[in-house]
C-alpha cells in the first residue's frame, strides 16, 4: 500500500542539472591558459590551391545532377498531364467508368426484379389473407346465428313451462301437490346427507 502511495506522488523536480554550464562572460580565464597564444593551424598553399579546385568541381557535378533529376520529374509531371500517358490514362479511366457503369446498370436490374417479385409475393400474401380474413368472419357470422337460434330455440322450449294466466290455477295445485324441500345437505360425491322435513 505504501508503494502504491509513493507511486501516486508527483515526482520532484531534478535537481542535478543535465550539461555541464558554460563560463560566464565576466569569469578570468584558466590559470593553466594565461599566456597561451592561440594560433590558427598552418596552412599547406598548394593543398588549398587543390582543395579548393576539387570543391568546385564538386558543386558543378552536383548541382548538374540535381538540375538532371529536376528535369527528368518536371518531363515526367508533363507526360503525365498532357502527353501520351496522360490518354492512356484517360482511356483506362472511360473504360473502367464503363464498365463500373454497366455493372451498375446489371445490379439495378437485378434488384427491381428481385423487388417485383417480392411486391407480387406481398400482394398475393395480403390477397390470401384478406380472403382468409373474409372466410373467418363469415364462420364466426354462421355460429353466431347458429347460436342464437339455439337460444331461441331454448327459450321456446322454456316458454312452454311459464305461467301464464290461462294455467295459474292448475300450476298452483300442483305445486302444492308436490311439495319440495330445498333445505338439505350434500356432501362432496353430490349425495344427500341430510334433509329436513318440511312443516
Amino acid at each position: 500500500m505504501l508503494r502504491v502511495a509513493r507511486l501516486l506522488v508527483p515526482r520532484q523536480a531534478v535537481l542535478v542539472e543535465a550539461q555541464r554550464g558554460r563560463k560566464s562572460r565576466n569569469d578570468p580565464v584558466a590559470k593553466s591558459k594565461v599566456g597561451r597564444v592561440k594560433l590558427p593551424p598552418p596552412v599547406d598553399p598548394v593543398e588549398m590551391v587543390v582543395l579548393r579546385e576539387r570543391y568546385a568541381d564538386y558543386k558543378l557535378i552536383t548541382r548538374a545532377l540535381r538540375f538532371e533529376f529536376k528535369e527528368e520529374v518536371l518531363r515526367r509531371k508533363y507526360e503525365e498531364e498532357t502527353g501520351s500517358m496522360a490518354e492512356e490514362r484517360a482511356r483506362q479511366e472511360a473504360e473502367e467508368h464503363n464498365r463500373l457503369m454497366a455493372f451498375n446498370q446489371q445490379e439495378n436490374q437485378r434488384l427491381l426484379q428481385l423487388r417485383l417479385e417480392r411486391m407480387e409475393k406481398e400482394t398475393e400474401e395480403a390477397e390470401r389473407d384478406k380472403l382468409e380474413a373474409a372466410l373467418q368472419r363469415e364462420q364466426q357470422q354462421q355460429q353466431f346465428i347458429k347460436q342464437k337460434q339455439e337460444e331461441i330455440q331454448q327459450l321456446q322450449e322454456e316458454a312452454k313451462n311459464f305461467i301464464t294466466l290461462d294455467n295459474l290455477d292448475r300450476r298452483i295445485e300442483e305445486a302444492l301437490d308436490n311439495p319440495k324441500n330445498y333445505n338439505f345437505a350434500v356432501d362432496k360425491e353430490g349425495r344427500v346427507v341430510k334433509r329436513t322435513v318440511l312443516q
